[in-house]
């Protein structure tokens, strides 16, 4: 799932499942964390470079192989704690991040990417967060993190009007630090971590933002997005998509749970 490579300190991961277009399902996310809490305690590592497999850098969280049918209150908690547990995991990490994106990313993908040191674009790069399409709330830190790095208009013309900004539109609003030709894609970002190394350069946050605020915003995102996933839009959203799919059998579960939503939203916890 996770392709590792360390060379002159330098540890380059890549998720290596294009088939699915990269996305972090289970078993990707499992591979992922274990990666990365290796390279956190490896003393070689003082760099990682983070890419995908091409085509795609990222398909985002692959909800279907996450989220299962449960209890509301099981449910909500699941959520909850897997969003902020996903996040924490770029925010916590001790050392430099670069991600290089090398195609298209999607939702968690592009958030998460925020959370590190540096993004680098491919010029075959887009950065797309369907949060207000899903009908759900913003996640990974991205509802203060977009608005101080991009500025309220590009912020809200990602997040909720579907903008998809190329790498080069990426690198001019601020999402990308710099945009490449795909081809130079990784030797630039193994230049940048070549250069940070000789620089003795400590782990960073984008925006002026601490670790600690970026936990404190992460773990509040998440509660309100645990509520979302279980909100009447999400569920309406999911119903129509699916429906749209041919795909009848899942799409009259979105139904079910929307239609008696009003007896089972009483057991959801207390905001």
């Amino acid at each position: 799932m996770v392709l590792v490579e360390t060379e002159n300190h330098i540890t380059t991961l890549t998720l290596n499942n294009p088939k699915k277009l990269n996305g972090w399902t289970m078993e990707m996310l499992t591979a992922l964390r274990d990666a990365l809490h290796s390279a956190a305690e490896d003393d070689d590592t003082q760099v990682v470079i983070l890419t995908g497999a091409d085509p795609y850098y990222c398909a985002g969280v692959n909800l279907s192989a996450v989220i299962q049918i449960d209890h509301p209150a099981k449910l909500h908690a699941f959520i909850r704690e897997q969003n902020e547990t996903l996040f924490d995991l770029f925010i916590s990490f001790p050392k430099p991040i670069i991600v290089a994106v090398n195609g298209p990313a999607i939702g968690a993908s592009v958030t998460s990417a925020t959370l590190c040191d540096a993004v680098i674009a491919s010029e075959s790069a887009t950065f797309s967060t369907p949060f207000g399409k899903l009908g759900i709330t913003p996640e990974g830190c991205s509802s203060v993190m977009f608005p101080r790095l991009f500025g309220e208009e590009a912020a809200n013309r990602v997040l909720n009007e579907g903008w998809q900004p190329t790498g080069e539109e990426a690198a001019t609003i601020g999402l990308a630090d710099e945009v490449v030709p795909h081809e130079r894609l990784m030797d630039r970002a193994q230049e940048l971590a070549g250069t940070w190394i000789k620089e003795g350069r400590e782990r960073s946050y984008k925006g002026g933002m601490s670790k600690e605020s970026l936990q404190e915003i992460n773990a509040k995102e998440s509660i309100d997005l645990a509520y979302a996933f279980l909100g009447p839009d999400f569920l309406k959203g999911q119903f129509q998509f699916l429906w749209s799919k041919s795909k009848q059998g899942p799409a009259l579960v979105f139904l079910a749970l929307l239609l008696t939503r009003p007896v089972w939203s009483q057991f959801l916890p207390s905001r």
